[in-house]
């Protein structure tokens, strides 16, 4: 008895392999396109906040956060909120400095307040109410694309960054402001520094800093893919 068994012919495998790599290639080309967007996003964070600062200083002659007429007549704008106490070193209302640190929850610092007055004042969206209890992940500071926190804060109150490898210090960041965007993954640090800076992730006005280490040691050697970092930029 003859037993007659059928298989796929060479044009049929080649047809199938042709498939299956036209459809890796799509499913590559469509994570490329999302990467992408995501960068995209993280840099337009860095370029919009300063639009913020200019928008408001256009306005009011002031700069957001340091505004002295928010801690006494309002004259700006309704319902902002001043720093307090005015005698802390975070909330010297009118020296033409954000005081405070960009990732602060406290009211105590014009670099938290920051947020309240650039969204009154119809510049930025966001909350205008800040929470009873300020805190990280409470929503009020604006997040990236990752879901990281942002922040701004001035250059001359940004402490002096380190290495990562034995502590020594180094140069300080460029510029009069600093934004930092924290929680971003390896893998869009360096295309986000190509996109704005030089591609060195360890100099120039972008910087990229282990987010383990108090957000000021840099992270030094090669980006793992998978780690978030904090990438701070000066402007």
């Amino acid at each position: 008895m003859k037993s007659n068994q059928s298989g796929f012919t060479l044009i049929e495998i080649a047809i199938v392999l042709v498939i299956i790599g036209l459809l890796l290639s799509g499913v590559l080309k469509g994570q490329e396109l999302i990467n992408s967007a995501k960068v995209k996003n993280f840099a337009a964070d860095f370029k919009n906040i300063p639009l913020f600062i200019y928008g408001y200083q256009d306005k009011f002659r002031a700069l957001p956060g340091d505004d002295a007429t928010i801690g006494t007549a309002n004259t700006h704008i309704a319902g902002a909120v001043a720093c307090s106490p005015a005698a802390a070193a975070k909330c010297a209302l009118g020296n033409g400095i954000i005081d405070g640190v960009w990732s602060t929850h406290a009211v105590t610092d014009e670099s938290y307040l920051f947020w309240q007055q650039v969204r009154l004042a119809g510049l930025a969206p966001g909350a205008t109410t800040i929470p009873g209890t300020p805190a990280i992940g409470d929503g009020y500071l604006p997040t990236n694309a990752d879901g990281g926190e942002i922040g701004i804060q001035s250059n001359a109150n940004f402490t002096t960054i380190t290495t990562n490898a034995a502590g020594t210090a180094g140069t300080g960041m460029t510029g009069t402001y600093v934004i930092c965007s924290q929680g971003i993954l390896g893998k869009f640090v360096r295309q986000l520094d190509i996109t704005l800076d030089d591609g060195n992730t360890d100099a120039g006005s972008m910087r990229t800093l282990d987010s383990v280490a108090a957000g000021k040691s840099l992270a030094i050697g090669g980006i793992q893919e998978g780690q978030a970092y904090t990438v701070c930029m000066g402007v």
